[in-house]
């Protein structure tokens, strides 16, 4: 069977490189699944879990805060803006972040730039995958 070579690089390491069967990232437009054979594609991440498959399972998963995905018939390169561990996920942080943004974007005025009001937006996006990526049971599928 073809394998696709994986990366998933953010600003400080490159933090996954390895074989696999297929790579499902979290895109701005929803999941999407990359595999061996695939019409190229780059597309806007949003923050979420990244899963990697070898033989139908799920052999390892990250957690991703945004970037790029660059998919092609033999690769997929990921170019995150942050990349964690599901161990180093916490609710608990997330769901007080979330709180303060929430705060933040109630108190966003008429004057405030399309860039401020997009990066809020952002960061209440990424929080909320985080809370939900931290309270999901993934240990049964990998």
């Amino acid at each position: 069977m073809a394998m696709l070579h994986a990366e998933i690089v953010s600003p400080e390491k490159r933090c996954v490189t390895r074989d696999v069967d297929m790579v499902v990232v979290p895109g701005t437009e929803g999941d999407i699944a990359a595999m061996p054979g695939r019409f190229p594609i780059m597309l806007q991440l949003r923050g979420g879990v990244v899963s990697l498959y070898e033989n139908g399972q799920v052999v390892q998963r990250c957690f991703v805060e945004g970037g790029f995905a660059d998919m092609g018939a033999d690769h997929c390169t990921i170019l995150a803006d942050s990349v964690r561990e599901l161990s180093d996920l916490s609710g608990d942080a997330a769901r007080e972040r979330l709180s303060e943004l929430e705060l933040a974007w109630s108190q966003l005025g008429p004057d405030v730039s399309p860039i401020e009001r997009d990066d809020v937006t952002h960061k209440l996006q990424v929080a909320r995958a985080e809370m939900e990526a931290a309270e999901q049971d993934f240990s049964k599928s990998v």
